[in-house]
C-alpha cells in the first residue's frame, strides 16, 4: 500500500489551526439562527447574486439570500465537519464531510437532512460534491470514493476506483485482500479523491483531482470518466546495458545531471525509474530456480540511476523506484501461481536497460471551471494548473509564493487565487502571470481562506476561510471587503 494518506498534508493544515482556534466550543441555542461563534468555513457555493451557503467547522452552515448583507446559522444536526458543499439552485443542495456524511438542504441553507449512504456505513472521509442539478450530484473522497445519486439523494451509487488483478497496486495488497478480489469482492484503491466540479446543467461537464496527479474529466454529468494530461512530463531515452549488467556507460552520467538540474527546482515533480530486462534475461536468470540474483541485478540498475540524480542535487524523496523486486514473492505463490510470470511481464523489454521519467505528484486541492473549456486547480506549494480545452490538458503556471493555494476560481477577464496565511494573487491574462492585488482592493488578512466562488453571472463572489470570515466582490472580483464578522465602526469602544 501506498502507506500514509496525502490528503492528510491538505486537510491537516486546515484541521491544526481549526485545534487551535477551537480548544473551547461555546454553545448556543440551536433554535436561534443567529451566528455566536464563527467557526472556520471551509467551502461555499454561490448561487445567484443574492443566495450564497458556506459550510465548515463543528457542522456550521452559513446562508444568504440577500447577496451576503447578512448571514444565518443553517440547523444541520451535526457536530461533524463539513468539507464542502454544492446548491444546484437557491434551495436544493448537498454538504459532505467526515465519515461518509452527507447533508441535503430543500430550503437554501436553513435546515439540513441526512442521507444515509454506503460510504457512512464504511466510516470513509468525503472532501468534495458538485450539485449537476436538484436531483443529480456527484460526491467523492478518500479510497478513491466516487458516488452518484439521480434521485435527490435517496440513493447513491458507489462507482469508486477499485483494484482489480491487473491493476499495479494488486501485487502489493495483503494475501486477504487479493483473495477478496479473486473471489470477486470490493478493494478500493489506495487514492484520495480531493474535489469534484460540476458547471451544472444543462452542461454536462465535471471534472474530479486528488493525489499522485489524479485528474479527470466526464461529458457525461460523471457517469464515465476520462484521464487528463498534465503537460511537463518527460522521458529520457531508454539507458541501455548489457547482458546482465548493471553500470551505465560514461556517456550517460551528463545526461542524468542535465536532467536532474532541470527540474531540481519544480518540487511538484518527481522521478520514476524502472528497471527493464530483455527476454533472455527473464528466461536464463529469473525462471531458471531461484529468482533472487535477478532481483538483485534489478535493484543494482536502479539504485545505479538513483544516486547519479541525487549527486547532481535531486533530493532523494523525489525519486521513486517503480517495478521494485517482490522479495517475499513465496508468501503469494500458493495463492496466487501467476503473480511472478506477471511481474516478469511488467518487466520485459527489447533491450536491458532503465528508464527514467518524470511525474506529476502534486498535492492538488481545488478545481474550478468557469465555462465548459476554461478551468483552473490551486495546490500545494504555490502550483496553481489552467486548462483551455475543457480539462483534457493543463498546464503548470506555479505563483511567486510556495504556500498552498487551497482555491482558484476565474470570471472572463480575471483569475483569483487565494490559500494559507492570507495569500492572495490575481491574474489577468488566463493564469499565465499572477500578481498581488492592487493597493485598497482586498483585506490584510494572515489567515488562510480555503474557497472562493462566483455567481453564474461572473460578478458576484464570495471568499471564506478562517474563523468564519467571509469576503465579498460585487465586480467580478476586483475588489474585496469582509462582510463577515462584522467589524467594530472605526473608534467604538470596547467592551
Amino acid at each position: 500500500m501506498f502507506g500514509a494518506r496525502l490528503w492528510v498534508i491538505g486537510w491537516a493544515i486546515l484541521a491544526f489551526l481549526a485545534v487551535g482556534c477551537h480548544e473551547v466550543h461555546l454553545t448556543y441555542d440551536r433554535d436561534e439562527d443567529e451566528i455566536v461563534l464563527f467557526d472556520d468555513l471551509y467551502s461555499v457555493s454561490v448561487v445567484d447574486p443574492d443566495h450564497a451557503v458556506a459550510v465548515g467547522y463543528y457542522g456550521s452552515a452559513y446562508h444568504t439570500d440577500d447577496g451576503g448583507k447578512t448571514w444565518s446559522k443553517g440547523e444541520t444536526g451535526t457536530l461533524t465537519s463539513l468539507y464542502n458543499v454544492s446548491m444546484a439552485d437557491a434551495q436544493h443542495g448537498w454538504a459532505v464531510g467526515q465519515r461518509g456524511l452527507i447533508l441535503r438542504t430543500e430550503d437554501g441553507g436553513q435546515t439540513w437532512k441526512r442521507q444515509p449512504n454506503l460510504k457512512e456505513s464504511e466510516g470513509t472521509h468525503l472532501f468534495g460534491v458538485a450539485a449537476i442539478d436538484a436531483q443529480t450530484a456527484l460526491a467523492i473522497g478518500e479510497w478513491g470514493t466516487r458516488v452518484r445519486t439521480e434521485d435527490g439523494g435517496k440513493t447513491w451509487t458507489d462507482v469508486s476506483f477499485t483494484v482489480d488483478e491487473m491493476h499495479p497496486q494488486f501485487q502489493w495488497l495483503s494475501p486477504r485482500e487479493q483473495d477478496i478480489i479473486r473471489e470477486g469482492g470490493t478493494v478500493y484503491e489506495d487514492v484520495s479523491l480531493n474535489d469534484v466540479f460540476c458547471l451544472g446543467a444543462p452542461s454536462q461537464r465535471c471534472w474530479l483531482i486528488g493525489e499522485f496527479g489524479y485528474v479527470f474529466y466526464s461529458e457525461d454529468a460523471g457517469k464515465t470518466w476520462q484521464r487528463s494530461v498534465i503537460e511537463g512530463s518527460r522521458e529520457l531515452d531508454p539507458i541501455k546495458l548489457g547482458y546482465n549488467e548493471v553500470t551505465f556507460d560514461d556517456q550517460y552520467q551528463p545526461v542524468l545531471e542535465e536532467f536532474a538540474e532541470g527540474i531540481a527546482d519544480d518540487g511538484h515533480l518527481n522521478v520514476a525509474i524502472e528497471a527493464m530486462a530483455s527476454p533472455e534475461e527473464i528466461d536464463e536468470l529469473a525462471r531458471n530456480g531461484d529468482p533472487f540474483e535477478f532481483f538483485e541485478m534489478l535493484e543494482a540498475r536502479m539504485q545505479e540511476v538513483r544516486t547519479t540524480l541525487e549527486d547532481a542535487g535531486l533530493l532523494s524523496e523525489r525519486v521513486r523506484l517503480r517495478g521494485q523486486p517482490p522479495w517475499d514473492y513465496e508468501e503469494y505463490m500458493d495463492d496466487d501461481p501467476e503473480f511472478l510470470e506477471r511481474y516478469y511481464a511488467g518487466r520485459v523489454n527489447e533491450s536491458p536497460g532503465v528508464k527514467v521519467r518524470v511525474i506529476q505528484n502534486p498535492i492538488l486541492f481545488t478545481v474550478r471551471f468557469r465555462d465548459e473549456d476554461n478551468g483552473y486547480i490551486g495546490g500545494l506549494g504555490g502550483v496553481a494548473l489552467t486548462s483551455a480545452d475543457g480539462g483534457q490538458t493543463w498546464r503548470y503556471s506555479n505563483l511567486d509564493r510556495k504556500m498552498a493555494v487551497f482555491s482558484v476560481a476565474s470570471v472572463p477577464g480575471r483569475a483569483v487565487a487565494i490559500g494559507e496565511k492570507g495569500l492572495v494573487r490575481a491574474s489577468v491574462d488566463e493564469g499565465q502571470t499572477w500578481a498581488p492585488p492592487a493597493d485598497g482592493t482586498f483585506p490584510t488578512l494572515f489567515t488562510f481562506m480555503r474557497d472562493i466562488d462566483f455567481d453564474r453571472s461572473g460578478q458576484v463572489g464570495f471568499i471564506v476561510g478562517q474563523t468564519g470570515r467571509i469576503l465579498r466582490s460585487d465586480d467580478a472580483g476586483f475588489k474585496w471587503q469582509q462582510v463577515l464578522p462584522v467589524e467594530a465602526p472605526a473608534g467604538a469602544a470596547e467592551g
